[in-house]
């Protein structure tokens, strides 16, 4: 027997272009919330097993104007800065963490204070379809378990770690790790606490190993946390090559690319992902997918701060996974929406280049752009690839992360006119025009999380 058996029509990522329509498919749920079976129309015993739970309470119908999409992967989001979204967007990256990011995180010593910013961050992320988060806390232990234990009970799949920051030169004496050794020490033991947490936890809360980026840690750090993250088989995440300012550091300091330092400490392996990687060679590339890490795109961000465009589409080629992320604050909007829309049109820049006095077949760089059908796959199933982790993809043996859209809102109606539109265009005006208001139900591990009446 199912738990749950929605019918419905959905639509999943194929492979990195194609989309996969599932028409009037029942979507077969078991006790764990993974999908057991996806019976499609055409199936000998559709009839029979549609008849057998039709009339029962674990069936669902998805009502005409409604579709389902996997929940999105969120691979990069600073829970901490969603007290500053939408602000000091206009400065130059270092400034920007010194003068507004570094003291706002301060503030989350004080549990009183951290709370209701990671519920509502939390919460925030659901409404807009985001059913798994990578995130970056703060370097406060406590506060960081405290973010886990919110996405436990919010039944959000989070994957949350406790942000080092040891190199004095680099951190404010507000806000950085005590010392090299307390700093390994708290992140140890927060990768235990979370391991509790995760016990009783359906869909899952993982401890993330966390160096910020390496202009803010020690070698010794950067060594001890490569370390911990082998002993305890951990998610590891950090910066890579984000800006002029941060690509030159690292080049000055060892002589050697972002990319090819943090192999070096331990830091790139099949559970790693790495955010905006803007300056990446192709031989940095190429370390990154024999290593099995990952790319956190983060566009809406990029456009900030990184001083250029990621040529993802060649990365991809290579053979690196990659996911989207929102990047808040760095990105100011929570919506993953909003940034597979940025994907695609600063991948069109990229390829059309963007200084109308260099002639048109010198100006960009070719071969670069992307669809709204790559960027779907990018923020569903390239995030759960990127994560190792069975999500992003509607298929038998993954999680029921799910989100309905509705396309008939009478505040954020979709331009639907035609009844018989091909799915395709429809999945289209989705990804381009949806809102929040559009996402009427989420699904996390077969629970529902969030619904907007």
């Amino acid at each position: 027997m199912y738990t749950k058996v929605f019918l419905a029509t959905a639509f999943t990522s194929k492979s990195r272009k194609e989309i996969d329509v599932l028409k009037d498919c029942l979507f077969c749920i078991d006790e764990d919330g993974m999908i057991e079976r996806i019976v499609r129309p055409e199936h000998s015993d559709y009839e029979k097993v549609l008849h057998q739970y039709l009339h029962t309470d674990v069936f669902q119908k998805i009502d005409g104007g409604s579709y389902l999409l996997p929940g999105f992967v969120d691979l990069h989001v600073h829970a901490s800065q969603w007290t500053q979204a939408g602000t000091a967007l206009d400065i130059p990256l270092h400034d920007w963490l010194s003068t507004y990011t570094f003291p706002s995180e301060a503030k989350f010593a004080d549990l009183d204070y951290a709370k209701p910013v990671y519920e509502d961050v939390v919460s925030t992320l659901l409404a807009n379809g985001t059913t798994t988060a990578l995130y970056f806390a703060t370097v406060h232990k406590e506060a960081s378990v405290l973010l886990a234990d919110i996405c436990a009970k919010q039944g959000q799949r989070g994957l949350v770690g406790k942000v080092v920051m040891d190199l004095v030169q680099e951190c404010p004496d507000y806000y950085r790790d005590a010392d090299t050794q307390s700093a390994l020490q708290d992140t140890e033991e927060f990768i235990l606490q979370v391991k509790e947490i995760a016990k009783t936890t359906k869909q899952g809360v993982y401890p993330v190993v966390t160096p910020r980026f390496i202009p803010t840690c020690t070698d010794e750090v950067l060594t001890g946390l490569g370390a911990l993250a082998a002993k305890y088989d951990t998610h590891i995440q950090s910066h890579c090559s984000e800006s002029d300012w941060a690509h030159q550091h690292v080049q000055e300091r060892f002589e050697k690319n972002d990319a090819q330092a943090l192999n070096d400490f331990g830091l790139l392996q099949d559970k790693s992902v790495m955010a905006h990687c803007n300056f990446l060679s192709d031989e940095d590339a190429k370390l990154f997918a024999e290593t099995g890490s990952a790319i956190a795109h983060c566009p809406v961000s990029n456009a900030y701060f990184a001083n250029s465009v990621i040529p993802i589409s060649r990365f991809a080629d290579i053979g690196v996974d990659i996911g989207l992320g929102s990047d808040l604050s760095g990105g100011f909007s929570p919506s993953l929406y909003d940034n597979s829309r940025q994907a695609v049109m600063s991948s069109r820049m990229l390829e059309d280049g963007v200084d109308p006095r260099v002639p048109a077949d010198e100006r960009g760089v070719k071969d670069s752009r992307i669809t709204i059908a790559e960027a779907f796959h990018l923020v569903t199933a390239g995030g759960g690839a990127s994560l190792s982790l069975p999500i992003g993809r509607l298929e038998e043996g993954y999680a029921w992360d799910v989100q309905r859209v509705d396309t008939t809102i009478p505040t954020a109606k979709l331009p639907i006119f035609d009844p018989d539109e091909p799915l395709l265009d429809i999945l289209q005006k989705i990804m381009y025009l949806a809102r929040p208001e559009n996402i009427r139900d989420v699904w996390v591990q077969g629970e529902l999380v969030h619904s907007r009446k």
